[in-house]
Parts: structure tokens; sequence; C-alpha cells
């Protein structure tokens, strides 16, 4: 039997073809070595994959600063920050040396560190000529999100625990948190209209499930569902569409923390909770913080964003603060905190070095424009 002769033609494809598929074998799996830990039954699948090599690299990416010098509390009242500096609306229980400390941690953990090199780090929400002066709007954001950050620690310690969080978990050291999301809305016309899904989105991992699952479960309080809980079949309130969201939200939630389905579920029964890991509990009150949030200090901020869609106008930077299709507040969710570890920060304790942000008032602050403008001084 004579071989068959290709023509270079032929040859030329098969080889291009073959290049191609090898480009795609190697791009689609994870370069070893992967070891595997198992943290359920054995012979259950109930285990959590690692790469050494991304290990180091998350290692690296979740470094916490190095904390300012505690400062001791007033003496007196005094000594406080609301008798010595005006317009002081939530942390005036604060000594005037916390108060300092802790302005000096809240410009590290926030301001870009290009505006802190030029010496402008304290300008970025202050008026220099008038620091009692609500006139720069990242002033008035500031107090609302220290007040938002007393309220996770002491309210939703179901999720953060003791660990609690700073300005720095979701911020590193960026004016807008890396991982934020804003309400999208599909306007394309089509055979059955917009369906919300099968268009390339990070929020679904590139897949065709539904591209914002945000703003149902994280804004809306949408039930989540998957499974019915009822075999009677005309009785069954779930459908193939209500799955899809769900997943979408439950992909974001396993690449917002790093980890595989079993961190919170059982292989063998999903929708159990008997027999889920206490993790699944934690998730559950972490979702509703993040829709407590949303709703209670982020998309209240939409005007004021919206008003200065690029930031201070002296430091005008992306990226924008508000959406682009309905102007909404960048709003959070798993992975804003999380970015990619189970543990924001890989679980260091970031609440303990500043006590101070548990002495945040949550009393409703004044407006900027209620506030009159006044000059800056000691007392």
């Amino acid at each position: 039997m004579r071989p068959l002769k290709l023509s270079w033609t032929w040859q030329a494809l098969i080889a291009i073809a073959a290049l191609l598929v090898g480009y795609v074998l190697v791009t689609s799996f994870e370069r070893p070595p992967v070891s595997t830990a198992q943290i359920g039954y054995r012979g259950t699948a109930m285990q959590q994959l690692q790469n050494p090599r991304t290990v180091r690299q998350v290692a690296a990416r979740n470094v916490l600063p190095e904390a300012q010098p505690p400062a001791d509390p007033p003496t007196d009242d005094a000594d406080k920050a609301s008798a010595v500096y005006q317009n002081v609306q939530v942390l005036g229980e604060l000594s005037n040396a916390q108060f300092l400390r802790l302005m000096q941690a809240m410009t590290e953990w926030v301001v870009p560190a290009a505006i802190r090199e030029e010496g402008n780090g304290c300008n970025y929400c202050h008026n220099p000529e008038n620091l009692a002066s609500d006139e720069i709007y990242t002033k008035v954001v500031a107090r609302r999100m220290l007040q938002m950050t007393r309220t996770i620690n002491e309210d939703w310690t179901t999720h953060v625990a003791q660990t609690g969080v700073t300005c720095y978990t979701c911020h590193r050291g960026n004016a807008v948190p890396a991982n934020v999301w804003t309400t999208f809305t599909d306007n394309r016309s089509g055979l059955v209209g917009p369906t919300g899904q099968n268009r390339v989105a990070p929020a679904a991992n590139l897949s065709s499930l539904p591209y914002d699952p945000f703003t149902p479960f994280l804004l809306n309080d949408q039930d989540i569902r998957n499974l019915s809980t009822t075999w009677h079949p005309g009785s069954n309130p779930d459908n193939i569409r209500i799955s899809e969201w769900t997943y979408s939200l439950m992909v974001h939630m396993s690449q917002g923390l790093g980890v595989n389905c079993t961190f919170c579920h059982n292989s063998r029964a999903f929708g159990s909770w008997e027999q889920s890991p206490p993790q699944r509990l934690t998730a559950w009150h972490g979702i509703r913080m993040a829709r407590a949030v949303n709703n209670t200090y982020m998309q209240p901020l939409s005007q004021t964003f919206a008003a200065h869609p690029w930031g201070p106008e002296q430091y005008m930077n992306g990226p924008r603060r508000v959406g682009e299709l309905h102007a909404d507040a960048l709003k959070v969710n798993c992975a804003t905190c999380h970015q990619g570890v189970n543990k924001p920060l890989l679980g260091q304790p970031m609440l303990r070095d500043y006590p101070e942000l548990g002495m945040v008032n949550r009393a409703p602050p004044r407006t900027a424009a209620a506030e009159p403008a006044a000059q800056a001084s000691r007392n």
C-alpha cells in the first residue's frame, strides 16, 4: 500500500490546525503542579484545588500594610477631635492623636500613590484653605464610608467575625476599589428580546450565563434558587432560567473567593443545609451584608457620584464612579473585599490595629449643602 502523499498546502493546513489545537489545550488547562486538599468525607469529591505558583501570587497581592503607631484615647472632652476641629461629624469622639492617625491611614489606604507623592494626599478630600468645608464631594462620601465600615464591623460579625474590615480591605491604595459593579441592561432587539445572558462578561466567567447576577441578588432581594424542593410537576416554582441566574452568581462567588463549589456545598446534596460545610452559612450572611451595604450606603450616593463621574475635579482620573447606562453608583460584590481569597487579606486581623473605626458616629451626617463653610481652626 502506497503511503498517502499530501500536497504542501494540506501539510501546512494540518500543521496550523495542530498548532491551534495545541494552543487551545495549553491555555485551557492550568499548568502543573496542582495540589488537592480533602475537606470532606473520602470518596465524595469534597476537595479544594490549589496551585503553588498562583498561591504565591495571591500571597503577594494580599500583604497588609504596616499599621500606624497607636494613639491614646482622649483624656478629656477638650482633647476630642470635635473640640479641636470644626465640622467633625463622625469622628468627633476620637482624641486629636487618634483622629490624625486615622486620617493618615485613610490617605494611604485610599488616595492614589501618585497624588500622595506630590504631597496632595489630604487635598483629595479637603480644601487646604478651609479644612472644615464640605465643598469637595469625596469628604462627604468618606463620612458615609466610615459609617458603613462601623456598621459592617458591629452588625455583621456573622460574616466578618472579629477580624473586621477597614478602608484598605476594599480600596488597596486605590480611590476606586478594583472589583465593583453597576446595573447593566441589555437593550438589544432580537427575536425574543433581551434575555440578560449570552453576552460575554467577566462576572459570568465569560460564559453564556446571565451577565448581571448582582442587580437581582445583591441589590434586589430575589430568592437564590436552583433545585426545586418538591417533586410534584404541577407545583414546581423554579425553572431553568432561575437556575442560570443562580449559577451566574455562584460562578462569581467561586472566582471572587478563589474556591471550588464544595467550599460551601456538599457534593452529594448541594441544596441540603444540614450537610453543607459551615462556610455556606457565612456566605448566606455575606450575601445579605452586601445587599444591605449597596442599598444603605452605595446606591443613595448615586447623585453625588453622578455629579463627579471621574472623581474630584483637580484629580480627574478613571475609572468612572457611576454606571454608563443608569448613572448608578458603583456597588460591592464578593470580590470587592475578598479579591480572590476566601478570607480578605488572607484573614489578617485589620480592625484590631484601628480601634478608632469602632468609634464612628452613625447618626445621619449633615449634607454638604446644609453645612456652611467655616474656617478650620484649632479652638
